[in-house]
């Protein structure tokens, strides 16, 4: 198993991650008026972030020694 100190800091880096996902400039590049499958920009960018977040997470905490 990956040592506990070693899966902190990946946390807290994935942590950092996220605030620098949704902080203002990368979220204004995203507010326009375009669409993704009928889905405002935005959203589908926030929700794309967001479930990526959760799956980098998972991968980090479940990860096992090889």
């Amino acid at each position: 198993m990956i040592g506990p100190n070693l899966k902190g800091q990946r946390l807290v880096a994935l942590f950092l991650l996220g605030c620098l996902l949704f902080n203002f400039p990368l979220l204004s590049l995203f507010a326009g008026t375009g669409r993704i499958w009928g889905i405002p920009l935005i959203y589908f960018y926030v929700f794309a972030a967001w479930i990526s977040i959760i799956a980098l997470m998972a991968l980090i905490i479940e990860r096992k020694d090889p």
